[in-house]
Parts: C-alpha cells; structure tokens; sequence
C-alpha cells in the first residue's frame, strides 16, 4: 500500500493558500492543522466537539482526551495541543456563532451537523488536488506531523504515543528517511 505523501514547508504553505481562498477557509483551515499540528486521523478529526477543544473557561485544551470511540484503534488517548494550534483553536472558535460544548468542531455549513470521517477524507482529497499536490491524502498531514517531529530528534517512543500508535513498527513506517536527515545523521561524527 502506497503511503500518503509527506508535505514539504512548501506544499504546506500552498495548502494554506489554497484553503484561504475557500468560502469555507475558516473551518477547512481548522481541520488541516489538527492533522498537521497534532496528527490527528480523519476519523479523530470528524469526532471533536468544541467541549473537546475549549475549557469552561473558554480557553483551547492543551490536553485533548480523544474517547476510543473516536480513534481508529478503539483505544482513548490523550493528545497534547502545541501552542500554535492552541492559537489556531482560539481564533477558530472566536469566529463561531455558537459555543455549545456538544457542538461538532467541524461542521457543515447547510446543516451544522459533524462532517463524517469520509467527507472530511473527501475535503482534503479536494484540497490537496487543488493545491496541485499529487500522492497526498486525508494521511499526509499525521505523516508530515510524525516526520516533521523525527527530524527534529524526538525519539521513536514518544512519536509512537503522540500518535497513538500499538506497535513502534506503525510509527517508524510514518517517518519518511529524506536527505537531511541523513546528512544531519552522518554530522553527528563530528
């Protein structure tokens, strides 16, 4: 099975540019950083409620607990939310009519219903066609995450739990090998 594309600084910033120009920019702009910025599956994404994202104090979680009917392995987990996306969440959520906790963080647009794991894979098949990036999919933005974290020398075990993963095997297979790791590998020497 071929693996979804991991994106450069590059196709991200298309990504982005493409998504500002949606009618739905706000929303889709939210969906794709929780799967770049927290590597959240489609499936993982589709299931937030604002209560998921936002404290009763009206403050983004830095802690997400992702109950197992929400994740693919049926096992809950919590995720922690960097900064940035913290930053993202409380911009997203100042431009929402309602606050409601039960309310889907990812919502259509007719009907204010969740956006189901499908259609939300869908919504990121058309993003990253629009952005001309061939070989991506609703997976690039986890892989990008996992990969993006490995370059950076965070270890093998902590990428495995950031991501939810049962087997150390899964999460190595995430990581894309490129040439600057490599040389940043063989630089360690000396």
């Amino acid at each position: 099975m071929k693996q979804a594309k991991v994106l450069s600084q590059d196709e991200t910033k298309r990504v982005l540019s493409i998504i500002a120009q949606d009618r739905h920019a706000d929303r889709n702009r939210m969906a794709f950083q929780f799967s770049l910025l927290a590597g959240l599956r489609a499936c993982e994404i589709a299931s937030l409620t604002i209560g998921d994202v936002m404290d009763s104090t009206g403050k983004p979680k830095s802690e997400i607990y992702l109950a197992q009917s929400m994740t693919k392995g049926k096992k809950g987990r919590t995720i922690m939310v960097g900064d940035k996306l913290q930053k993202e969440v409380a911009r997203f959520i100042a431009l929402q009519d309602s606050r409601e906790s039960s309310r889907p963080l990812i919502a259509s647009q007719k009907s204010n219903k969740p956006f189901s794991a499908n259609t939300l894979v869908q919504l990121f098949r058309k993003i990253y066609a629009d952005a001309g990036i061939d070989g991506a999919s609703s997976h690039s933005g986890r892989r990008s995450f996992i990969t993006t974290l490995a370059e950076k020398g965070v270890g093998a075990r902590v990428l495995q739990h950031l991501a939810g993963h049962s087997s150390l095997a899964t999460t190595q297979r995430y990581i894309d090998v490129n040439d600057a790791m490599l040389k940043k590998a063989v630089n360690l020497m000396g």
